[in-house]
């Protein structure tokens, strides 16, 4: 159990504002994870306040108590936009607001100070949230933050310069091909002569997209163009990968602690049901609403070698990226018993059903526990150059 952080002299808790919603296709993953986390989260410990994003970039006080978000219901959940606006201020200004303050703003311009913010807890995925660009504006107003920092971010939010990282630290990758929005819009045709090098199957998919948004298995060369056009509605970069024989194996990583080496979970296993046409991969509906799509097994069935190894492995590949705080890393293991990385995600699925938060539980750190112990990391990690 993580060691109770030590609060500001002003306070008895340290506040911990948790972000959730934002602007990617996976806004409502994140109202769901937000859900699992608010209802775990020790406020005996944490002074936590929580604020949604809409799928238009609003920040928001919710109208709708978080802790209700469910896949279960008719629809997706979704944040409500508001009339009033709340910021993070990076200043002074004339309201009163000091940096890490958060200030409402309501529609006849009117300012509400809301106090200020020890810490966030982005539960974000997806661009806008994941891929550096709020890491950025939280580093610009000096608030510290659970999880990667801007560059670890931004590459692991990128199939294709996440790859070139893994390959310079020595890690099997998968044969892929990746099409930049320029080199697409300069000569397509030339790009799709280069990914037919590869073997059948294919697999394309948005570069900085996640939970398999946009992804398409592509099992004849005739249907590459429409995958391809499926996939640019997601993202102009496009990442095609060659597809892998072999079992599906993760491994969740958190970081040491004041300059600790990062730790490895026990390792699970992702068995996806032969479903024909619904469910040829590990896609969104197999992830979060259909709960018969897929076997999550944790720990996964390995030799104790082969899942040393993986741990190691994923050890490597969240410091070949930089990473902080959380992270997950994925794997194959082959048919022929070797291991290929396929990807690390810096802000994994984070909801208490959610392989994370499970190997975790397996390794001996509970949901409450795991959550407590992202916050005292952040706590414990100064914002700016480190």
């Amino acid at each position: 159990m993580p060691e109770p952080v030590q609060p500001g002299p002003a306070q008895t808790r340290p506040r911990v504002l948790v972000l959730y919603g934002g602007r990617s296709s996976e806004h409502a993953v994140s109202c769901v994870t937000a859900a699992g986390v608010l209802k775990a989260v020790d406020e005996e410990q944490f002074d936590v306040v929580p604020v949604g994003i809409t799928a238009s970039g609003q920040w928001t006080r919710p109208t709708v108590d978080p802790r209700t978000h469910t896949f279960n219901g008719g629809a997706l959940p979704r944040v409500a936009p508001t009339a009033s606006t709340v910021t993070l201020h990076g200043g002074a200004d004339g309201a009163g607001a000091r940096t890490g303050e958060l200030l409402e703003v309501g529609p006849a311009g009117e300012s509400t100070l809301l106090g200020p913010v020890d810490v966030v807890l982005p539960l974000l995925h997806g661009p806008f949230g994941e891929d550096g660009t709020l890491q950025g504006m939280l580093e610009s107003v000096g608030v510290p933050y659970v999880g990667a920092g801007v560059l670890a971010s931004a590459v692991g939010m990128d199939k294709h310069f996440m790859k070139v990282a893994f390959e310079a630290a020595g890690l099997t990758v998968g044969r892929y091909e990746t099409l930049s929005a320029r080199q697409w819009r300069r000569d397509p045709q030339a790009a799709l002569d280069r990914v037919r090098r590869l073997e059948l199957p294919v697999f394309v998919k948005p570069a900085r997209a996640g939970s398999s948004v946009g992804i398409t298995r592509v099992d004849g060369w005739e249907q590459l163009d429409e995958a391809v056009a499926v996939a640019q509605k997601h993202d102009p970069k496009v990442v095609i990968e060659e597809g892998i024989s072999g079992r599906e194996i993760e491994c969740g990583v958190l970081d040491g602690r004041e300059g600790e080496s990062p730790r490895a979970s026990q390792l699970g296993e992702i068995v996806v049901h032969d479903g024909g046409e619904s469910h040829q991969f590990y896609d969104f509906t197999a992830k979060y609403t259909d709960s018969a799509a897929a076997d999550l097994s944790c720990p996964a069935d390995l030799p104790a070698e082969v899942a040393e190894e993986i741990r190691r492995q994923a050890v490597i590949a969240f410091e070949a990226v930089d990473a902080e705080g959380i992270s997950r890393v994925d794997f194959f293991y082959t048919d022929a018993g070797e291991i290929v990385i396929n990807e690390i995600n810096t802000m994994p699925g984070f909801t208490p059903i959610s392989m994370y938060p499970q190997m975790w539980r397996a390794t001996g750190i509970d949901y409450s526990e795991l959550i407590t112990e992202l916050i005292t990391l952040a706590l414990q990690r100064p914002v700016g150059l480190r």
